[in-house]
């Protein structure tokens, strides 16, 4: 079976160049919720040297929280931000002979947009808006999938491979106990499960996490003994 295993990069944690070989894709931080424009230049540059899909992983503009705040911004204050992050990813990318190919909300976004319509909305007509309609990724079932399929995008459904989930599919919030999963065994029987499941077809693992290249190593080696095919969505 094939999967997507994508993890967030470009948010200067340090981790970028032993993740890399390890993921089909790669969620590059547009630079406001963490990261620099240099970030991202040696984000794409390792994306490009191990074959590694890119797509836009756009925030709040919020480095003292990381992004991971939510916020309730006026609709054009948000445009802004996104068209802001969108279009830097995009030039910077196509100035390095790479494509952007697909849009995945951080943090504090991601939640809002995966169970609030409105935000939905805002930020499916933004993918909608470049590069003739990226695709989207997002929790399968969330208000972020009905808007995008809405304009006729794709929607990839995302799982987490180091987070816990709520019984309505919703991801257990770092602030409360237990919202982590360390065990990557324990990761990749979730895994499974959200494929079978949810018809998850991307997993992600977050690149910030200090034992991300460990966990990452571990959950690849068990995917593929189990028989899973990584390769990117969008290749």
């Amino acid at each position: 079976m094939l999967l997507d295993l994508n993890a967030d990069l470009g948010e200067a944690a340090g981790f970028d160049a032993a993740l890399m070989p390890l993921v089909t894709s790669a969620n590059v931080c547009c630079a406001l919720h963490a990261g620099s424009p240099a970030e991202i230049g040696r984000t794409l540059r390792l994306a490009a040297e191990y074959g590694v899909v890119i797509g836009a992983h756009p925030g709040y503009d919020d480095r003292a929280n990381f992004g991971r705040t939510e916020q309730h911004l006026p609709a054009q204050e948000l445009v802004d931000q996104l068209v802001y992050q969108l279009a830097a990813l995009v030039a910077m990318a196509g100035g390095s002979n790479q494509e952007v190919r697909y849009v995945k909300p951080h943090g504090a976004l991601y939640n809002q947009a995966c169970r609030d319509p409105w935000l939905a909305e805002v930020f499916a007509g933004q993918a909608y808006g470049w590069c003739g309609g990226l695709p989207v990724v997002g929790l399968p079932g969330s208000a972020l999938e009905v808007a995008a399929k809405k304009r006729g995008l794709r929607f990839v459904p995302e799982g987490f491979a180091d987070r816990r989930y709520r019984a309505d599919g919703s991801l257990v919030p770092r602030t409360e106990p237990d919202a982590f999963v360390h065990d990557p065994a324990e990761a990749v029987a979730q895994i499974e499960r959200l494929v079978r499941e949810r018809g998850v077809r991307t997993v992600c693992v977050h690149g910030d996490n200090p034992a991300a290249v460990a966990f990452t190593t571990a959950v690849r080696a068990g995917l593929l003994a189990r028989g899973f095919v990584l390769r990117a969505f969008a290749a």
